[in-house]
């Protein structure tokens, strides 16, 4: 054994601590000397002999140790370890303490404790950090014991960080001064190193990924919003660096008002960090009650294990008045108890009592190990959304709806983090949610579907009144469970004479009569036998579809009886990875679907929100898949993506479960169907051959859409934003998704519109689904549906789908093809029952402005001829250079007009698709101020309405928007100069190719006329017997041509209702936008040359 008094030499203990005795800011001096002294290989034997001889003669006993402390501001003393599983097996670590760092007490060797409950691979090789690391103890313990690759001690007091690398050395050192190694080869100085960092930001600043954190973090009971204030230095007073331990400033989380504002930060700067699967552990106060510990982190997703729980004195220097404070203006109950026995809980009011009077009260103490489901999650809301943190909530009692919840946000999350726009979806339903369920039937049921047998319909209830419409059944057969939601003059009609299958020609499409019909199959095709419906629509009883054979009974009546069957099995098709026998999909894996049949299938079975709804058809008969997808365009505009996704997710995570089906695909059986059927109604046939709806991509060509009412322009953050939140938040109470407040303040800024008692508030998933119930309250009157020319051209042909009878009025280019009074003078005196649809202020697709005055002289001529509007706002909003132009005082118009007209009446249509650029939010609004036309609307109950995520999200940016929120008004102003500069460019590059150019003061399109086009001749390649043919260009063909040439998808004068005007609309990602440009060119040089 060396002497380590002789060794020491120079440094003479006596004079060292003489340096020491002063106060504790010398003795702080002296050690950070002895510390560069070990930090020197020539220096380091002697500065560790000193350390030796220092414990060697305070070490011997508590009062010595104690006495060195009260002289000379250090202490130098052994902590034992809980075990002797160390590399070296030691049974203690010796440590030094002074008193501007924080003294681990019975707390922190609790964490100790906790952290040897986890199995012992849990640190092995891996990159740890510890937070508040104080003198260093646990982070040199936790090397000693575990063989970390490395440990991060991370301490915001800079002495604290001093004084912890003495230890580190005072413990890789052995008395002589020599390194001590494990059995790798390795000393604790290659393992542990520690830093000055407020948290982790050391880590963060050195790009440093953790595979462990672990915190002993004080819980702070009076949050002091001036104690970071001073800049924090290793020459700050004692008192200032020690109550870094017991104050700091209020963080900005609703943790805070628990003192666990501090951990809060922890866990989420925790998360920017750690490793996808790693772990963090922290040592929690159990003050604020067990169940807001756990909340801290549930919140913020993670799944969280209790390693350790004790219970522990309260410190005599902790004032826990604040928490008094709390419970006198809140519900909340602090957690003490009466000494170390007491097993029942007291409140902070009484502990405070007690203590005050001499009793010991205390609290428990718990280890958390925790686990981040998803960290994308909070990495997305960190990265401007902050905002929105305090909303969050991850916990759940139940983990089967955090299994599915906590994946979908992660999946919302990424798609908001990535993007800057959603894609355009066909009409049909997302291209990747229609594979997905395609890949599950593969998967699960081995029916192999692709994406072209499967179409996506906002509900159940809408994809059977849209396939009823679609073929217009003299008589249809519907299952009783499934008529809730249909017309009600269906239901009442009684006209089922003569109703036998007949030719398409020869059916009244005017008259559907629906007859309710019991789900058990016998009777079911005793009903058909007997009345020989024309469509058959019907779910199937449980016991039935355990097996195919009332299945096959079904298709085999129906085929005889010339009846289209659409069969729903929403309440038999599980989303589980351990699906039940579906004796349907057991008849599809082995046959093909006849032409005659469609399955349908509503999905609601999730374990978050019991009424977000999706439906999709499964048809394998290309005519009909193309119909229902251009029915579903015509009548729904879309199905809501969010919901998509939602299922998507659902989809995604089951066929997670399986590899892909690796059977060789079956010969299915093919039965044909030789039997007349009814046909599309002459209605829908005409609409679809009229109307110009989306083109499908192909795998050939690479599509640009310039004809779709979808944009691509740059989604505002404070929109991603109300999204995430909206799906994010739980509990939302019906205050918090009742947007009728702020849709009648939105209407009455934006239109000078007043909602009165005799007004209603309808929503929808858009604008164009209530629009279509308002045209079946105009054929319900027998009125004409009356459209400007220049008009939006899906409207037009919802209109003709529906059979109704529709005028169109003639507009001039002199006056950017608007309405006026005069006009609509010489036309409503031909009219009757008219119903005149504006779309206004901003006219689309023309981009023209209807001025207030303009408005009020229409509305004048439309009151005195007693005709009823519709003024159409869902395309308003993004106007540019118009100055006051927009601004209309439509209640001031009505009061004029009510005395004279008492009946005139006014609906207005709406949404947010221009004004907010909705980003994936589906919203559309209607007000109706007519009694008796919300009487009839009611009949039609078929609505697909959007969820209360939706509206939770439009109530927030509406409310925004109210306020003038800067970073709001900012995004939108953006949108709208992005908008104009596109306009002009779009004009420019038009003008240069021979178009006449409409001028355009606003909207997301613009018209032309391609007049230097028309008569000339181009010839396309690849086209026709030799490779290519030869067109002459007219109103007709010129979309066709275009697309064929370039694959730029316009809009012809059909759509526009406008000869020879054509509509291109401008809202593309800018890549797009480019390609758009250069189509035009290049089409110029194809028809005109260079």
């Amino acid at each position: 054994m060396v002497d380590s008094d002789k060794v020491a030499g120079a440094l003479n203990v006596d004079e060292f601590l003489r340096q020491c005795q002063p106060s504790g800011d010398a003795a702080y001096n002296a050690f950070k000397k002895l510390l560069e002294m070990l930090e020197s290989s020539a220096t380091r034997s002697q500065a560790r002999a000193l350390l030796t001889a220092l414990q060697k003669r305070f070490g011997h006993s508590k009062d010595a140790s104690a006495s060195c402390f009260d002289i000379y501001h250090f202490r130098i003393h052994d902590v034992l370890l809980s075990d002797n599983q160390g590399l070296q097996e030691r049974k203690k670590m010796t440590m030094l303490e002074i008193p501007s760092i924080f003294i681990p007490e019975d707390w922190s060797f609790t964490f100790y404790e906790g952290i040897n409950r986890h199995p012992n691979d849990i640190f092995k090789d891996k990159t740890v950090a510890e937070l508040g690391c104080g003198n260093g103890w646990i982070s040199i313990a936790l090397a000693e014991k575990w063989s970390p690759l490395k440990v991060y001690g991370l301490d915001i007091n800079p002495r604290a960080v001093k004084v912890a690398w003495i230890n580190l050395y005072l413990n890789a050192l052995d008395e002589n001064g020599s390194f001590i190694h494990d059995n790798e080869g390795k000393t604790l100085l290659d393992r542990v190193e520690f830093h000055e960092s407020d948290l982790l930001a050391y880590c963060r600043d050195h790009g440093i990924e953790l595979d462990r954190i672990v915190g002993c973090i004080p819980q702070i009971l009076n949050p002091n919003p001036e104690a970071m204030s001073k800049m924090i230095t290793e020459n700050a007073s004692e008192e200032f660096l020690y109550s870094l331990s017991n104050y700091c400033a209020l963080q900005g989380f609703v943790e805070d008002q628990f003192g666990l504002g501090l951990i809060a930060r922890a866990v989420e700067e925790g998360i920017a960090v750690i490793k996808p699967l790693g772990i963090m552990v922290f040592n929690i106060g159990g003050r604020p009650g067990q169940g807001v510990c756990k909340r801290l982190f549930e919140r913020r997703g993670f799944r969280i294990t209790k390693l350790w729980q004790t219970k522990v004195i309260q410190a005599a220097d902790t004032d826990i008045s604040a928490l008094v404070e709390i419970e006198k203006n809140s519900h909340h109950r602090f957690e003490f108890f009466m000494g170390l026995v007491g097993n029942q809980p007291i409140c902070a009011r009484t502990a405070w009592a007690y203590g005050k009077s001499g009793g010991p009260i205390s609290h428990a103490l718990s280890v958390y190990s925790c686990q981040l489901r998803q960290p994308i999650i909070v990495d997305f809301i960190k990265n401007g959304f902050q905002e929105i943190s305090n909303s969050l909530d991850l916990s759940f009692e139940d983990d089967s709806v955090a299994d599915e919840k906590i994946p979908f946000l992660a999946y919302l999350a990424k798609i908001l983090k990535e993007n800057s726009f959603f894609p355009y979806e066909p009409p049909s339903g997302s291209t990747q949610f229609r594979k997905l369920i395609a890949s599950f039937m593969r998967t699960y049921h081995h029916v192999p579907l692709n994406i072209n047998n499967v179409v996506i319909f906002p509900s159940r209830a809408v994809a059977i009144e849209d396939a009823l419409r679609l073929f217009s059944p003299r008589l249809a057969i519907v299952d009783q469970y499934l008529t809730k939601h249909l017309p009600k003059k269906w239901l009442t009609s009684l006209a089922i004479e003569g109703t036998n299958c007949i030719a398409d020609d020869e059916h009244d499409e005017d008259v559907i009569t629906v007859i309710e019909a019991p789900r058990q199959s016998d009777l079911l095709i005793e009903l058909i036998k007997k009345l020989k419906p024309q469509v058959v629509i019907t779910g199937m009883a449980e016991f039935e579809v355990v097996t195919s054979t009332a299945f096959e009974q079904l298709l085999d009546t129906t085929r005889e009886t010339g009846s289209r069957l659409f069969l729903d099995i929403s309440d038999h098709l599980e989303l589980s990875s351990l699906p039940g026998s579906n004796g349907v999909l057991k008849y599809l894996a082995g046959n093909v679907l006849p032409s005659h049949a469609a399955i349908f299938c509503g999905l609601l079975k999730n374990q978050v929100y019991s009424d977000l709804e999706v439906a999709f058809v499964i048809c394998e008969e290309e005519s009909i898949f193309s119909a229902l997808s251009k029915t579903v365009e015509l009548l729904e505009g879309h199905t809501a993506l969010f919901s998509q996704y939602y299922y998507g997710c659902l989809f995604h995570e089951l066929l997670s479960f399986q590899l892909s089906d690796r059977r060789p695909i079956v010969q299915r059986e093919h039965k044909n169907n030789s039997t007349a059927m009814i046909g599309f109604t002459k209605s829908a046939i005409s609409a679809f051959n009229g109307a110009e709806l989306s083109v499908n991509r192909t795998k050939e060509t690479q599509l640009i859409h310039m004809d779709v009412d979808h944009s691509s322009l740059p989604i505002p953050l404070a929109i991603k934003g109300a999204i995430f939140e909206s799906f994010a938040r739980q509990n939302m109470t019906e205050q918090e998704t009742d947007v009728g407040e702020e849709i009648q303040l939105f209407i009455n800024e934006n239109y000078g519109f007043v909602m009165h008692n005799a007004s209603e508030l309808v929503y929808g998933d858009c604008p164009l689904a209530l629009f279509n119930k308002l045209i079946l309250c105009c054929n319900e009157e027998g009125g004409t549906l009356c459209f400007p020319a220049g008009c939006n051209g899906n409207y037009m042909c919802a209109a003709k789908f529906m059979k109704t009878n529709f005028a169109t009025i003639s507009t001039t280019k002199d006056n950017g093809f608007k309405l006026n009074d005069r006009i609509l003078t010489n036309f409503l005196g031909t009219v009757n029952k008219p119903w005149i649809y504006i779309s206004g202020p901003t006219v689309s697709p023309t981009g023209s402005i209807y001025r207030n005055e303009e408005m009020k002289a229409i509305l004048s001529v439309c009151a005195r001829f007693r005709a009823r509007v519709v003024i159409d706002t869902s395309f308003s909003g993004l106007e540019f250079n118009t100055g006051d132009m927009v601004k209309w005082n439509l209640d001031d118009m009505f009061m004029e007009m009510k005395e004279p007209h008492p009946h005139f009446s006014v609906c207005l249509l709406g949404g947010l698709s221009s004004g907010m650029l909705r980003g994936g939010l589906d919203f559309g609004f209607l007000v109706i101020n007519d009694p008796l036309l919300i009487e009839v609307l009611h009949s039609f109950p078929g609505l697909s309405k959007p969820h209360s995520t939706m509206r939770y999200a439009i109530k927030k940016l509406l409310s925004m928007r109210c306020r003038k929120e800067t970073s709001f008004s900012e995004a939108i102003s953006e949108l709208k100069a992005i908008l104009k500069a596109r306009v002009i460019r779009l004009k420019e590059t038009l003008g240069h190719c021979g178009w006449n150019v409409l001028e355009c003061y606003g909207g997301v399109s613009v018209m032309a006329e391609p007049s230097a086009y028309f008569g000339k001749s181009v010839t396309l390649n690849g086209l026709g017997d030799n490779g290519s043919t030869n067109v002459t260009l007219s109103e007709s063909n010129i979309r066709e041509t275009i697309l064929k040439a370039t694959g730029l998808c316009i809009n012809s004068s059909s759509w526009t209702g406008v000869p020879g005007y054509c509509r291109l609309t401008v809202a593309l990602q800018e890549p797009e936008f480019e390609s758009a440009l250069r189509s035009i060119l290049h089409f110029k040089e194809l028809v005109l040359g260079k």
